[in-house]
């Protein structure tokens, strides 16, 4: 039996979760986000528990259970001028930091770099940091899928869910993105993101990303789906986070917030006869992955 029969569809069923990343990054991001589950289509988000308005967004999941919400497990900061670290003191974790004490900007540092020591102590502190703020999530995922910036570091993800017996985000796709060989990586057992849709570059540089998020409805597969996107505003807030980062930057950041509040979206869902779940209904029925 499939996802899709276990959580009482057909087979064939397209599954989906429409997923917004880095709740906490920003006041902005915090907005868009709140803004794009209560107007919009999206329907699952997750949390940076290092970051600084984690609080703020920690307060609005407490006070609205009715949405989906993960721990975005951190180990990276990309931002030129904005910088975060780890939970923990610098001194029990030194090999997840640069000189400054912040988190590295690149998978490629993290992985010369850390310890799986660290890196399991940090994550784990992220996640009880979460679950002492009183949240109870439903599922974990990864700020830059930086999980798989080694195999060791994905053995920890892959621990931490089986712990706190929650689902954890995996797909080829996401691996292959980061470099990971998914043939070694993936076990029989895992519940597995089919197809991962996301903004990319070429769209963005072309000023096509709104278009690719037109016509996202229509590439879905069998199975479970998610689009991940990162919703705030084109604000001085997130273009003082984002400065000479175009890349996920502020202006990509409200084509994202646009796009997923837009009207039209709920009619693409149900013309394409997509399901929506989201990562509650799978850790009901699936545990931890």
């Amino acid at each position: 039996m499939n996802l899709a029969e276990k959580l009482g569809f057909a087979e064939n069923t397209k599954l989906l979760i429409i997923h917004a990343d880095d709740a906490g990054l920003s006041h902005s991001e915090n907005i868009a986000t709140i803004r794009s589950l209560e107007e919009g289509v999206v329907n699952s988000y997750s949390m940076m528990v290092p970051c600084p308005w984690f609080y703020e967004m920690a307060i609005y999941a407490k006070d609205h259970p009715e949405f989906d919400y993960g721990v975005h497990l951190t180990l990276t900061c990309e931002w030129e001028n904005y910088k975060f670290g780890p939970v923990l003191p610098i001194s029990e974790v030194p090999s997840l930091v640069d000189q400054h004490g912040y988190f590295y900007k690149k998978r490629d540092e993290l992985r010369a770099n850390a310890t799986a020591e660290d890196v399991k102590k940090e994550l784990s502190a992220q996640i009880d940091k979460a679950i002492k703020f009183g949240l109870k999530p439903t599922h974990l995922d990864s700020h830059m899928y930086s999980v798989g910036a080694s195999p060791e570091c994905f053995q920890i993800y892959r621990e931490l869910g089986a712990k706190y017996a929650l689902p954890i985000m995996i797909g080829e796709q996401l691996m292959e993105m980061v470099g990971l060989d998914a043939k070694d990586n993936i076990y029989q057992e895992d519940l597995l993101i089919e197809k991962a849709h996301y903004g990319i570059w070429e769209y963005f540089e072309s000023g096509s990303l709104k278009d690719y998020y037109k016509q996202v409805f229509e590439n879905m597969v069998k199975g479970l789906n998610i689009i991940l996107i990162h919703p705030a505003f084109d604000d001085l807030e997130m273009k003082g986070i984002t400065f000479n980062h175009p890349n996920f930057g502020s202006k990509w950041r409200q084509i994202d917030f646009e796009s997923f509040t837009s009207k039209d979206m709920e009619a693409k869902i149900r013309k394409n006869n997509i399901q929506l779940i989201t990562w509650n209904d799978i850790r009901k029925i699936h545990g931890n992955g």
